[in-house]
């Protein structure tokens, strides 16, 4: 029997009614839905691997029109339930999401007001929508939880961000740095951590503290990095131990990865994590998934850019620990 239970990943749409300027789904209507039938298909399977965590991504989940029968059904085979969402239909749907078990709900808000995060996002009301969103799902017993991609545009606003999520009594908090394929320049990174660093090493009594390493690294070397090249900070050497507790599904490419910070990457491995499918029929943890997640187990510390903040702090408590906390990623 493993010794912690994993955590299963799945794209489920790309299709998505936001335009955030950091994102390749902005308003896209890409048809891909992933099918029930192959989720029921999926399941078993995913629990004789140790899945006992199903995380739906996007796009936006909540725009496909099988969502809450997706997560009943995972429910009822025994999974915890989630989904990333950027929160405009949440507050009328977290009634029939909570009813169907969905047992956290992971909101992205990225400013600490609608006059900022709704300009981020370029999308008018998706702030008080989300925070409704969160809320609701939360009176109704679903873990509230908030990821914020921080970067030189908003990263002033972290302090106010912090106060308003304890007050909606946010749970859980992800500050990931902003990914984009050029380069991230902050005019004053000793401003960034005069400004950050507080958030980190507040009382986690009085107020909700980021989860996971900090956004820009915890060591000096890992914050020169950062700042002079964009490479957020990895899990720390040796290895990373993600790789061993996580499965991530692009449904529609029918591609599965070691973790949720690699799809479509090119690697030493090859191109892109490993099938999910052979023969026809969905398997899991095969030699050519294998093999890429012991690539990125061993090689991952040395050679990831993009890794984040909970990634990175969840293989870190693993070879601390040997444990985590339920929902730690």
């Amino acid at each position: 029997m493993r010794e912690r239970h994993r955590y299963l990943f799945i794209r489920i749409l790309e299709a998505c009614n936001a335009d955030c300027f950091m994102c390749d789904f902005a308003l896209s209507r890409d048809t891909f839905r992933f099918s029930l039938e192959d989720f029921e298909d999926l399941l078993p399977k995913a629990h004789d691997a140790g899945v006992r965590y199903v995380r739906f991504t996007g796009g936006e989940p909540l725009m496909h029109p099988d969502v809450v029968e997706l997560v009943r059904s995972g429910t009822a085979a025994g999974m915890k339930m989630s989904l990333i969402t950027n929160g405009s239909m949440l507050p009328r749907m977290a009634e029939s999401l909570a009813a169907a078990g969905l047992a956290q709900v992971i909101v992205s808000l990225d400013g600490a007001s609608a006059a900022t995060h709704d300009v981020y996002r370029r999308s008018p009301g998706m702030f008080d929508s989300g925070l409704s969103g969160l809320r609701t799902a939360a009176a109704l017993g679903v873990l509230p939880r908030v990821n914020t991609v921080v970067g030189p545009h908003n990263y002033a606003q972290m302090p106010l961000l912090q106060q308003v999520l304890t007050q909606a009594g946010v749970r859980q908090w992800e500050l990931s740095a902003l990914k984009l394929d050029r380069s991230i320049t902050y005019p004053d990174p000793d401003d960034v951590r005069r400004v950050c660093d507080g958030l980190y090493d507040a009382d986690p009594d009085r107020v909700l503290v980021p989860m996971g390493r900090r956004f820009y690294g915890d060591e000096p070397e890992e914050q020169a990095r950062y700042f002079a090249e964009s490479v957020t900070p990895r899990a720390s050497q040796p290895l990373c131990h993600v790789t061993d507790d996580v499965i991530y599904i692009d449904g529609k490419y029918g591609r599965m990865y070691a973790c949720s910070c690699i799809p479509h990457r090119e690697g030493d491995d090859g191109p892109g994590g490993a099938p999910v499918r052979e023969g026809g029929v969905i398997t899991l943890d095969t030699p050519a998934f294998r093999k890429h997640a012991d690539f990125y187990r061993d090689q991952g510390p040395l050679v990831c850019n993009g890794c984040s903040t909970t990634a990175a702090g969840y293989s870190d408590d693993v070879a601390r620990l040997g444990s985590v906390t339920p929902w730690h990623y």
